[in-house]
């Protein structure tokens, strides 16, 4: 289900392509780039659910948080996010990429994906596409885009 999200958003939304608009073109076109129908579907309910946290993008439950909030996972997201994915969630808070509505709609994102646990360069996508639609973070997600796309070539030191 992930690889048709990432064929989505690469070859559609981040593209600025023609979006399908009727579901039923948008499955055929993906059944006959190789996709099965059930990750189709799923991967469509994903970004159904997607549309629908970014459209309420103010939580009234985060409303109260300060900055010295500190955000404390689950057993399962534990589980579905190791120590380094949940460092990077941390980074992006510390540079302002995300804040805690937009961590929030990623963990959820996140909780939704197939699978035993995610690794940090899906995390990276994940984050890339819920930044993409939210009003008023049109920064960071030129942020987030930078971390994905211009990695450094070569030794750091």
């Amino acid at each position: 289900m992930f690889d048709i999200l990432v064929y989505l958003f690469e070859n559609y939304i981040h593209n600025e392509s023609e979006i399908y608009a009727d579901r039923a073109d948008l499955t055929k076109e993906l059944s006959l780039a190789g996709f099965h129908d059930d990750d189709i579907f799923r991967a469509l309910q994903w970004l159904d659910s997607l549309s629908k946290l970014q459209e309420s993008h103010v939580k009234p439950y985060l409303t109260k948080l300060t900055v010295s909030s500190v955000r404390i996972y689950t057993v399962e997201e534990s589980r579905k996010l190791d120590a380094q994915c949940r460092g990077f969630l941390m980074f992006l808070e510390q540079i302002n990429v995300l804040d805690a509505s937009t961590r929030e709609m990623v963990l959820d994102r996140v909780m939704d994906l197939d699978g035993q646990s995610i690794c940090l360069d899906d995390l990276k996508w994940v984050v890339l596409m819920v930044l993409f639609n939210v009003p008023g973070r049109e920064s960071a997600y030129a942020q987030m885009e930078d971390l994905i796309f211009d990695e450094p070539d070569g030794q750091l030191h």
